[in-house]
């Protein structure tokens, strides 16, 4: 619509002003799906095996500053949620049974929501800049209950609860130092990179979220599956495991409970409608206990916002930012200027030159052999493979910070610290090296460098030699009591 250009009071411009700007707030009051995917996630969706909706991907996000939704500051999250509400509701009885579920455990509820506040806002924000539905802030209840340090039996880490490759697949960060499947920042530009990714497959949110937690080739078969049948494809119609069968129910049960809590009797905490948290950059190595200190918060408050970090040291080569609460940001800063010159990092990281011992490797770093078990999570009777990292502390020779290679590629690896004894055995008639060796476990060849034999030696009947085997511990013999409470619960 075009407005005539005409001329009028300064009093008259500022009587319209109001209406005119209620107007455009309420034209910009709703989100749309998005259909547009990545370049690498059409190329990865066009080369699966299964028959798949493609969906058009040449729409372009409008500017953040266009896509509406601007809350204003007295509004909470949980309204600006519900406005963005933009998938097809899911009416089933799986719903109803998770909607009960939920209800009747408002303890449970709490808690979530209160780990949630640190993280609502900004993925509230990330998915209005995607133009994607905002059922998906709520994904992370189902997924890890929003703990960031959730890990699942299958090894998915994180509040979004990434697998080990497929973190990888959207590069994710997994080294010594840290493991990005559980930074807030990365964890959730990379889970909605693959939830744009699987919508862009299938063209359809439930199935997409099916494919988020069975993998989109198992959902791809079962779409194929069905379609050989002549049965229908929606989320309902596959045949799914029990998990992928609930995943889409437990999501539009809290988007139901979200949407109207009086009915469940629910109470929603509030959550301000503005940033928790605030990035830092970071320049040089910094202990964690001192970032916390110097943001004047408690280093459990630290970590909540900074869960990817492994050891006591972030190092600003791999990990150039941090996370802290909007209000000690600043302090941080200033904190940071009162520090010039002065030592921010207590511990480093050193390259074992070879296959060692703890106590070998311990000497070399000048550090107490439990300080440097603990400080590196090793566990008794293992060796330090040639080429791995250890965080040691920081003194003499190995006082700098670590370089972004080492940073960013460091892995430790360990192996066994085999016990040997030594055992003299006798052959038998007709025994050769082979069969000797064979018969106590070992390779012939150990055996004959032992006893400074020729492989091919002929041993005769009584002939001494000597072997080296594993320790074993002798297994402790049962103890009345023990026996006595196995016999009873055989008789229950």
């Amino acid at each position: 619509m075009h407005f005539p250009f005409i001329r009028i009071s300064l009093r008259r411009i500022l009587m319209v002003l109001p209406l005119f700007a209620l107007v455009i707030l309420s034209g910009c009051a709703s989100v749309t799906p998005i259909t547009n995917t990545s370049t690498k996630a059409t190329a990865e969706a066009s080369s699966n095996d299964a028959t798949l909706v493609q969906v058009d991907s040449s729409a372009k996000l409008r500017p953040a500053s266009q896509l509406g939704l601007k809350a204003p500051e007295e509004q909470d999250i949980w309204e600006r949620i519900r406005k963005g509400f933009a998938m097809p509701d899911l009416v089933n009885a799986r719903v109803n049974s998770r909607e009960s579920w939920y209800a009747s455990r408002p303890d449970y509820m709490l808690r979530m929501i209160e780990r949630s506040r640190p993280y609502l806002f900004h993925i509230v924000q990330e998915l209005e800049r995607r133009q994607m539905p905002m059922e998906l802030a709520l994904l992370p209840f189902v997924e890890s209950a929003f703990n960031p340090q959730a890990v699942s039996t299958a090894k998915a880490a994180g509040m979004w609860q990434f697998m080990p490759a497929t973190g990888r697949d959207f590069d994710l960060k997994q080294n010594l130092f840290m493991d990005e499947r559980r930074d807030v920042l990365e964890s959730t530009r990379a889970a909605l990179d693959y939830l744009q990714k699987l919508y862009g497959m299938f063209g359809d949110w439930h199935l997409a979220l099916a494919a988020y937690n069975w993998g989109e080739g198992n959902v791809g078969r079962a779409i194929s599956r069905n379609k050989a049948r002549g049965k229908d494809t929606d989320y309902d119609s596959l045949s799914m495991p029990e998990e992928t069968r609930y995943y889409v129910p437990k999501l539009q049960a809290l988007k139901n409970i979200i949407s109207n809590p009086e009915a469940f009797n629910a109470e929603l905490p509030e959550i301000k409608n503005h940033p928790y948290f605030k990035t830092v950059s970071i320049d040089r190595d910094i202990d964690v206990a001192l970032a916390a200190r110097l943001a004047e918060i408690s280093t459990d408050n630290f970590r909540m916002l900074n869960p990817s970090f492994k050891h006591p040291v972030i190092l600003a080569a791999g990990t150039p930012q941090i996370l802290l609460p909007w209000d000690n940001a600043e302090t941080f800063a200033r904190n940071l200027e009162r520090h010039p010159g002065k030592k921010l990092a207590s511990w480093t990281a050193w390259v074992a030159p070879r296959n060692m011992k703890l106590e070998e490797a311990a000497k070399e770093v000048s550090m107490h052999i439990n300080d440097l078990r603990s400080a590196n999570n090793i566990p008794p009777r293992m060796l330090v493979r040639a080429g791995s990292t250890l965080i040691v502390q920081r003194k003499g020779e190995l006082d700098s910070d670590v370089s972004e290679h080492l940073a960013t590629s460091a892995q430790l690896s360990l192996m066994p610290e085999v016990v040997l004894r030594k055992i003299a055995v006798s052959a038998r008639k007709g025994d050769t090296l082979a069969q000797l060796a064979a018969r106590h476990g070992v390779s012939a060849g150990n055996l004959a460098n032992w006893n400074n034999l020729n492989l091919n030696a002929r041993l005769h009947a009584g002939q001494k030699l000597t072997l080296y085997a594993p320790y074993r511990a002798a297994k402790k013999a049962p103890t009345r009591t023990s026996t006595r409470v196995a016999s009873k619960r055989k008789k229950r």
